[in-house]
């Protein structure tokens, strides 16, 4: 095995280490797309564009992933989203 081929194993190793663990928001009858979108914006750093994409894909489709990684980025982030009265949970 030359050196080359081990040093790409090891990396393609540490890879499937990492998790990508999801934010997933769902819908209600009680937000407002306004209330919505501006708390993508400030909890989940989303651009109005993004925001707003993400709120109509709740209301349609009745979910939506909004944030993707690391648990310990995503737990407080949840917690936000949670505290700011929508329904989210990480997946």
């Amino acid at each position: 095995m030359s050196t080359q081929e081990k040093t790409l194993e090891e990396v393609l190793q540490q890879e499937e280490v990492l998790t990508q663990n999801e934010i997933v928001l769902y819908n209600d009858d009680v937000n407002t797309f306004d209330h919505v979108i501006t708390t993508l914006i400030h909890v989940c750093e989303h651009t109005a564009e993004q925001a707003e994409q993400c709120a109509l894909l709740v209301h349609y489709k009745g979910k939506c992933t909004v944030k993707t990684g690391l648990y310990d980025d995503l737990k407080p982030r949840c917690s936000m989203l949670l505290e700011a009265g929508l329904s989210a949970e990480i997946i």
